[in-house]
C-alpha cells in the first residue's frame, strides 16, 4: 500500500527504474538540460567497486557561475566538448547509499548518509565533482574510484546523528568559509626551492637570516652587497647553487623567470630595503605557485604596490615582511595570524549575499572572535534581511553588530568605522566581492596587525594597488582561500554535530526537481540573500523562498524557526509532502 516515506527513518521502499537529471551540453542556462526541461535515464547497477547513491540535497554555489558562462572552456574541464561529454551542476550534495558494490561491502551499507567533498584530486590533478565529475543535479547516480579511490582517499564523509538533508549539503559551503580562517600560506621558505634576494646597491645593512637559509637549492642574488653574498654562502645548503645576476633592468625579471624557473616563478622571493613600488610590483609577478614575498625595510615605499589578487585567492601566495635586521622574523604562524582577532573589529564587506552571511554568522557563533562586526552591502533588501537574520544570534552570543549600506549612508564607510569604532581602524575586513578596486579599499580599513581576507573568487590576473608598505611596517596580513579539504568539512560536522555551528540557517530558498534552473538562475541574479537547496528527489515543488512559504505552503510554514529560519521540522514537513515512494 502507498503511503508516505519518511526518509530520515527507512529505506525500505521501491526504487524506481528512471532518475530525472538535468545535464548541461555547453555554456549558458539554457544549455543546462534539453529545451528547458530535465532528461530521464535508467538507473544503473553498480558494480564491485561502485555504489549507487540517491542525491537527497544540493546546494546551489555562485563558483558555479564561471562553469555557467565558460562551459568546456571552464579551466576544469580541459577544454572537453559538452555536446558529445555533458557535465553536470551541483557540487554541494548530499546522498544516500542505496545499493552497495561487492568489493565495497566492508565500507559502505545501504542507507548510509554521506555529504561529499568535491574538491577531488586524481594523481594531483583537478577532477573535481560538479565540474569533471557530473554533479548532484540528478537523482540516482552511481559513485565508483573517482569519487572513492582518489588522490585522498574516499572524498565522501559518513553522517552520523541528526543533521537534515540540507545541512548536509551546505557542510560543503561551510567548509570553504572555515578554510578561510585556516592558514592556507606557507609560512618558511620551501625545502629545495628556489629562492630570489632582490637587494639595493646602496644598501649595506648586516641582515641575518637566524632559520630557513639552508632550506633552498638554488639561490639567485641580485644586488646584494659583498658581505652579505659572503654570508648566504656560509648559511646555505651545502649542496644549494648560488648564483649572482646583477643589474637587472624592469624587462629582465620576466626573462630571469624563464630562465632560473622555467616560467614558474620564485618559491621564494625576499627584498631588501626596497624603495621603488614599480621594482616591488614586478618582482610580484614571479612568485610561484604557494610562493611566499618577504620584504625587509625600514622605510616606506614611493607609492602603492600592484598585486595580483586572484592569485592570493587561488594560488595562496603569501606576502609578509619585516623591518628586519632579522629576514627570518618574518616567517611562522606566531607572526602570521589567520583567525579573526579576539575581542577585535570585523567588517564583512558583501556580508548581504550567501557567502558574506557565512561569514557574519561564523563571526557571530565563533568562541572569541570579533566583539563588533560591521556588516557592508549595497543591497538594502539583502542588509535589512541579514539584520532580522543575525540581530537574535548576536544578541545571544553578547556580540555587537551594525549595518552599513554605503550606496546610500551619508558618510564613507572608513568615516562610519571611525565613528564607531573609537576613531580606530579595523582589526580584520572580509572581502566577498570579486573586485579589485574594491579589495584595495577594503586594504585601507585595516589597522596595524590588522587581517585582510580576499574570498571572493577574483579572476587570476586582477590587480589591486595597496600600499605594502603597512605588511612589513605594521604586519598587516593578505590571506586568501578557494575551496576547502575533507578536514575542513569533517569540522563542519563535528561543530554542528556538537551545536557550535548552526549551517541550517543558510537556507533562504528550497525547490524540487524541476526547479534545479530556476535555483541556478535565482543564485547568479542574487534574489535570495542566503543559499538556494534543491531536493532532487522532490517534485512538483517549485522555487520558493523562505519568505514566501507561509503564503504557499502554511503546513511547512509553521515549522519554520525565528525569522523564517530552515529547520530539521520544516524539512521533514516538506519531504511528507512532496517526497512520495512505495513501501515494499
Amino acid at each position: 500500500m502507498a503511503q508516505k516515506f519518511d526518509v530520515y527513518q527507512s529505506l525500505d521502499y521501491n526504487l524506481p527504474s528512471k532518475t530525472i537529471l538535468w545535464n548541461m551540453y555547453g555554456p549558458g542556462l539554457e544549455n543546462v538540460g534539453v529545451n528547458g526541461a530535465p532528461e530521464v535515464q535508467g538507473i544503473p547497477e553498480p558494480a564491485d567497486d561502485q555504489l549507487l547513491v540517491r542525491i537527497d540535497s544540493v546546494g546551489m554555489c555562485f563558483s558555479d557561475v564561471k562553469l555557467i558562462k565558460q562551459g568546456g572552456e571552464h579551466p576544469k574541464l580541459y577544454h572537453r566538448n559538452l555536446k558529445e561529454n555533458p557535465t553536470r551542476l551541483g557540487h554541494e550534495a548530499a546522498m544516500t547509499v542505496i545499493k552497495v558494490g561487492q568489493a565495497l561491502a566492508d565500507q559502505y551499507h545501504p542507507g548510509q548518509r554521506l555529504a561529499l567533498q568535491p574538491d577531488i584530486y586524481q594523481n594531483k590533478r583537478s577532477t573535481a565533482y560538479g565540474y569533471t565529475i557530473p554533479g548532484g543535479l540528478i537523482q540516482y547516480h552511481l559513485v565508483g574510484d573517482e569519487i572513492l579511490n582518489a588522490d585522498d582517499g574516499a572524498y565522501v564523509i559518513p553522517i552520523e546523528g541528526e543533521i537534515s538533508y540540507a545541512e548536509s549539503a551546505l557542510t560543503e559551503p561551510w567548509a570553504c568559509v572555515i578554510a578561510a580562517y585556516t592558514q592556507r600560506r606557507r609560512l618558511e621558505p620551501k625545502q629545495g626551492g628556489t629562492m630570489w634576494i632582490l637587494g639595493n646597491h646602496d644598501d649595506q645593512k648586516a641582515y641575518e637570516f637566524s632559520k630557513g637559509l639552508d632550506a633552498p637549492r638554488l639561490i639567485v642574488l641580485t644586488d646584494v652587497s659583498p658581505g652579505f653574498k659572503a654570508f648566504v654562502s656560509e648559511k646555505a645548503h651545502p649542496e644549494a647553487a648560488i648564483v649572482e645576476v646583477n643589474n637587472l633592468n624592469l624587462q629582465d625579471f620576466a626573462r630571469l623567470n624563464a630562465d632560473v624557473c622555467d616560467n614558474q616563478g620564485f618559491d621564494d622571493i625576499i627584498l631588501l630595503e626596497p624603495k621603488s613600488a614599480e621594482v616591488v610590483s614586478e618582482a610580484a609577478n614571479l612568485i610561484a605557485f604557494r610562493g611566499t614575498f618577504n620584504i625587509i625595510a625600514a622605510q616606506p615605499l614611493d607609492g602603492p604596490v600592484a598585486i595580483d589578487a586572484g592569485r592570493i585567492h587561488y594560488h595562496y601566495t603569501a606576502y609578509f615582511g619585516s623591518q628586519g635586521p632579522d629576514i627570518a622574523a618574518s616567517y611562522g604562524e606566531k607572526r602570521n595570524r589567520c583567525d579573526l582577532l579576539d575581542g577585535g573589529t570585523l567588517i564583512v564587506v558583501g556580508a548581504g549575499g550567501p557567502m558574506g552571511q557565512m561569514h557574519v554568522q561564523r563571526a557571530i557563533e565563533m568562541t572569541g572572535g570579533p566583539g563588533r562586526i560591521i556588516a557592508s552591502d549595497v543591497n538594502s533588501e539583502r542588509l535589512s534581511e541579514l539584520e532580522k537574520f543575525t540581530g537574535p544570534i548576536a544578541q545571544r552570543n553578547e556580540k555587537e553588530i551594525l549595518f552599513f549600506n554605503p550606496s546610500n549612508a551619508k558618510q564613507s564607510l572608513p568615516d562610519f568605522l571611525k565613528e564607531v569604532n573609537n576613531d580606530q581602524l579595523a582589526d580584520d575586513v572580509v572581502v566577498c566581492v570579486p573586485s579589485g578596486p574594491l579589495m584595495e579599499s577594503s586594504f585601507k580599513l585595516l589597522a596595524p596587525n590588522g587581517m585582510l581576507v580576499l574570498f571572493a573568487g577574483a579572476p587570476i590576473g586582477t590587480k589591486m594597488k595597496i600600499d605594502v608598505s603597512h605588511i612589513f611596517m605594521n604586519n598587516q596580513q593578505l590571506t586568501g582561500t578557494s575551496g576547502s579539504t575533507l578536514d575542513d568539512q569533517r569540522l563542519v560536522i563535528q561543530n554542528t554535530l556538537e551545536g557550535q555551528l548552526s549551517p541550517i540557517l543558510s537556507v533562504a530558498a528550497v525547490g524540487g526537481m524541476e526547479a534545479a534552473v530556476d535555483g541556478l538562475d535565482a543564485m547568479m541574479t542574487g534574489k535570495y540573500a542566503g543559499k538556494v537547496v534543491i531536493f532532487p528527489q522532490v517534485t512538483g515543488l517549485p522555487l520558493t523562498g523562505l519568505n514566501e512559504m507561509q503564503e504557499r505552503y502554511p503546513d511547512i510554514a509553521k515549522k519554520l524557526g525565528e525569522n523564517n529560519a530552515w529547520t530539521f521540522q520544516a524539512e521533514k514537513a516538506l519531504i511528507e509532502k512532496f517526497w512520495d515512494v512505495e513501501l515494499k
